[in-house]
């Protein structure tokens, strides 16, 4: 059983380091999935700045264009596929909200504010909503049961 499967998933810090000091011979014998979610874990640099993270990673983007992928998983972080979310939090006080534009079905997500007045509801403000620059996650399982969500990107 390799060092990852046995350890679960480390820290993004703790990542760097350890793929600093030659141990990245060991998580080499990782599964794909979990060579994944070791890349994706790491914040600071991301997976782009690590050289051991950007073949797995590459692999990954180039999978999702064939028919029939399916995300690789990591039993050991507890992680199927990841999670999307485009868009930053609305800031206090505000709320996401949506317009449909045209027959497409096309949408537009906005943060709103609004009030209420004679029991109905009537927008104060509006405001673009932020694109996130890293738009995937993982929910990746701590020791004691607790998660730490790891915001991470696909772009090549």
């Amino acid at each position: 059983m390799s060092l990852i499967t046995r350890c679960g998933i480390f820290a993004s810090s703790a990542l760097a380091v350890w793929l600093t000091q030659g141990m990245a011979a060991r998580a080499a014998d990782a599964d794909w999935g979990c060579q994944i979610v070791l890349c994706v874990a790491a914040q600071t640099p991301s997976w782009h700045g690590i050289p051991y993270c950007v073949p797995p990673m590459q692999k990954l983007i180039a999978a999702m264009a064939l028919p029939g992928f399916s995300w690789p998983v990591c039993s050991a972080a507890g992680t199927g596929a990841p999670g999307y979310d485009a868009f930053e939090d609305c800031p206090t006080g505000y709320v996401e909200a949506e317009v449909q534009s045209g027959h497409g079905g096309n949408s537009e997500s906005y943060c709103a504010r609004y009030t209420t007045e004679r029991g109905e509801r009537i927008e104060l403000d509006r405001q673009p909503r932020v694109r996130r620059d890293r738009p995937w996650y993982f929910d990746i399982r701590q020791k004691g049961g607790s998660s730490t969500r790891a915001w991470f990107d696909l772009k090549k």
